[in-house]
């Protein structure tokens, strides 16, 4: 249902821009999440973004999406060593009319900064 991407190993200082997409047989997506997890820590929320709300900068990071296209993105500038982990795309979709939300996770992306 969600298939993340962009990830990759990148020099202290540098950028991402990590995309999700969200496939299959659904009638609306709500609210689009990014998430990520470090080695031996708890996954911690990054950044989220609401159905038709433009693009949100947290910090050093920006979070958007396409709504026509059914993806969400995080922009990741200034990235630091301790950026490094495992970034999650999560999503709020809703598979037909009358029922209630479920909620999906993508696969994950592997970000690693080096110093």
């Amino acid at each position: 249902q969600l298939q993340a991407s962009g990830g990759g190993l990148v020099q202290a200082g540098g950028s991402l821009r990590l995309s999700c997409a969200a496939s299959g047989t659904f009638v609306s997506i709500g609210v689009m999440r990014w998430y990520r997890q470090a080695p031996g820590k708890e996954r911690e929320l990054v950044a989220t973004a609401h159905k038709g709300a433009p693009a949100t900068v947290t910090g050093r990071f920006t979070i958007s999406r396409d709504d026509a296209k059914n993806m969400v993105f995080l922009q990741m500038n200034g990235l630091e060593p301790w950026d490094t982990a495992v970034y999650y795309c999560n999503a709020e979709i809703r598979r037909a009319w009358g029922r209630a939300t479920s909620e999906y996770w993508g696969q994950g992306t592997q970000v690693t900064v080096s110093s």
